[in-house]
C-alpha cells in the first residue's frame, strides 16, 4: 500500500510543486498520473524514493513511514522500488546483459544465480536474444525494454515510470507499455506510470489521477487523458 496523506512539497525559491494531496494505492494497482508540466508529477515520484522530502504530510510505503527511515537505511528502502526514466539511463559501454545485471551485482549474488535471473527477466520482457548487444545497437522500445528488465530484475514491489514513452515512437510506446502492463499483472508489482501520453492513456484505461497546479484534480478509476 502507498498512501500520500496531507503531503505539500515546497521547494526553496517558493515554487509549490505538490500542494495537500491524499492519495492511496493499493498493491497491485496500475495508475497514470497526468497533467500539465510542472502540474507535479515527477515530484511525486521523487518523493516515494525519498530522493527528495516533503515539505509537511506523511508517505507510507510498504506500510514504513519514509519520513522516519533513517539515511543509513534508505537504500533498502529503494530495493523495494524499481525507476523507468525517459532517457533509459543505460550504460553504453555494456551489454543488454550487463545493463540488468547491476542491481543484482550491488545484492552479491552469485554468479549462477544472477545469470538464472537476468535471462528470466530478460525472457519476460522479449529480449533474450538482444542480450549479448549493445544499446547502441537496439531500437528505442528495445533500449527502454532494457532499462524495464533492470528496474524489475531484483524484484520490487513498486515500479514507478516516468514519460517511459516520451522519447518513442507510437508502435514502440505502445510495446514499452504493454510489457509494462504484463509485469504489473504476472508480478503484481504497483505500477506508477507519470505521462504526457494522451493515445497510451486511454488505450490502456486503468485508474488515472490528473494533477493540476500541484493538486489532484481528478482521480478515476477507468480514467481518460482529456487535453484542456
Amino acid at each position: 500500500m502507498l498512501n500520500f496523506e496531507s503531503v505539500t512539497k515546497k521547494f526553496p525559491n517558493g515554487q509549490i510543486a505538490l500542494d495537500n494531496i491524499t492519495l492511496e494505492i493499493p498493491d497491485g494497482e496500475f495508475v497514470f498520473i497526468v497533467g500539465p508540466s510542472g502540474a507535479g508529477k515527477s515530484t511525486l515520484l521523487r518523493l516515494i524514493t525519498k530522493e527528495i522530502i516533503p515539505t509537511s504530510g506523511t508517505i507510507i510505503v510498504d506500510n514504513e513511514d519514509i519520513l522516519r527511515v533513517p539515511s543509513g537505511k534508505i537504500p533498502l528502502l529503494r530495493r523495494k522500488i524499481g525507476m523507468v526514466y525517459q532517457d533509459f539511463k543505460l550504460l553504453l559501454s555494456r551489454t543488454v546483459f550487463e545493463n540488468v545485471a547491476i542491481p543484482l551485482e550491488v545484492l552479491s549474488l552469485k554468479n549462477i544465480d544472477l545469470e538464472k535471473e537476468v535471462d528470466s527477466v530478460l525472457e519476460k520482457v522479449g529480449l533474450k536474444d538482444k542480450k549479448n548487444s549493445f544499446p547502441v545497437q537496439l531500437s528505442g522500445g528495445e533500449v527502454q525494454r532494457t532499462a524495464i528488465a533492470r528496474a524489475i530484475v531484483a524484484k520490487p514491489k513498486i515500479l514507478l515510470a516516468d514519460e517511459p514513452t516520451g522519447d518513442l515512437d507510437p508502435k514502440n510506446a505502445l510495446s514499452v507499455v504493454e510489457t509494462l502492463e504484463k509485469i504489473n499483472k504476472e508480478d503484481k508489482t504497483t505500477l506508477i506510470m507519470a505521462t504526457h501520453n494522451a493515445s497510451i492513456v486511454n488505450h490502456f484505461k486503468k485508474r488515472v489521477i490528473v494533477l493540476k497546479d500541484g493538486k489532484v484534480e481528478k482521480d478515476e478509476k477507468i480514467g481518460k487523458y482529456e487535453s484542456s
